[in-house]
C-alpha cells in the first residue's frame, strides 16, 4: 500500500511553469531518488511536499489521508498546516542548524516545543539518534566547530527526531567537499536498513543506483522517465535521459 500519493501537482512562479502535472506514489520503506538537471523542478517538488511552497493544483495524500489540495489550500488553518507538515522531514542542502545551540539542543528543540514526550524521553531519543549518525562525542559541540559532513549528519538526526512518515533530502551532499560526501551517504544508506521511507534529490548517480528502489528523472518540470535503477540507468528510453546520463556518469 502506498504511504504517499502525489497526483497532478502543478506549480508556477509568475508565468513560469515549474511543475507540470506531477504524479507518483511511494510505498512504505522505499527509497525514491529524483535526478535531473538544474532547473528541472526537483527542489520545488520537495518544497511543495513539505509545504514550503504551495502548488496551485493537485493533491498530496499520506497514509490514505488527504493532507493537501491545491484548489483550496488557502482555507487550511495554520494549526492544520503545521500538523500536516509533520508527515515529512526535510534535510536541506545547507544544513540550516541553529548556530546558537549545541548538537543535542538542535536535535531536541522541535520535539520539546511540540511536547510529544517527556523531557527525559526526548533526551534519550536524541542521544540514540546522535549516536546513530556517529556523533555521540559531539553532543555538546556547536555547529561552527563541526565539519560540513558532521553538520549534515546532525541535520539528519534532527529530521528523524520528529519521526516523519517520509524523510526528504534536497541534494544533501552538494555543499560538501568530496571527502565529506561519503560519510553523509553512508548514514543515508544505513537508514534504508531501518525501513525508513525516503525521497532523495541527488546528483550522486552511483549512490542513486545503489540505494534506490525507484528513480524519477525530471526534465522541464515533468517526469520524463521513471523506473527501477536498472531500467533508468541501464536501459534509458528518453533521449533527454540518455543525454543527461552521458554527462553525469
Amino acid at each position: 500500500m502506498a504511504i504517499l500519493e502525489v497526483e497532478n501537482i502543478k506549480k508556477s512562479f509568475g508565468k513560469t511553469e515549474v511543475l507540470k502535472d506531477i504524479s507518483f506514489s511511494l510505498n512504505k520503506g522505499e527509497v525514491l531518488t529524483i535526478i535531473g538537471s538544474l532547473g528541472s523542478g526537483k527542489t520545488t517538488l520537495l518544497r511543495c511536499l513539505n509545504f514550503l511552497e504551495f502548488a496551485e493544483s493537485g493533491t498530496i495524500s499520506v497514509r490514505d489521508k488527504l493532507v493537501y489540495n491545491g484548489e483550496n489550500h488557502k482555507k487550511l488553518k495554520d494549526a492544520e498546516l503545521r500538523e500536516n507538515r509533520l508527515h515529512f522531514g526535510l534535510v536541506f542542502q545547507q544544513f540550516n542548524l541553529f548556530p546558537q545551540y549545541t548538537v543535542k539542543k538542535n536535535v531536541t528543540l522541535a520535539p520539546s516545543l511540540l511536547k510529544r514526550n517527556t523531557p527525559e524521553e526526548i533526551e534519550e531519543k536524541a542521544n540514540a539518534l546522535i549516536k546513530r549518525v556517529g556523533l555521540e562525542e559531539k553532543c555538546d559541540s556547536y555547529p561552527a566547530t563541526l565539519s560540513g559532513g558532521q553538520q549534515q549528519r546532525v541535520a539528519i538526526a534532527r529530521a528523524l527526531a520528529l519521526e516523519p512518515d517520509i524523510l526528504c533530502f534536497d541534494e544533501p551532499t552538494s555543499a560538501l567537499d568530496p571527502e565529506l560526501t561519503g560519510e553523509v551517504l553512508k548514514v543515508i544508506r544505513s537508514l534504508k536498513g531501518h525501513d525508513s521511507t525516503m525521497i532523495v534529490v541527488t546528483h550522486e548517480m552511483q549512490f542513486a543506483k545503489e540505494v534506490s528502489d525507484r528513480v524519477i528523472f525530471m526534465a522541464d518540470g515533468k517526469i520524463e522517465e521513471e523506473g527501477t535503477p536498472d531500467e533508468v540507468f541501464g536501459n534509458p528510453k528518453s533521449e533527454r535521459l540518455k543525454a543527461f546520463l552521458s554527462n553525469s556518469l
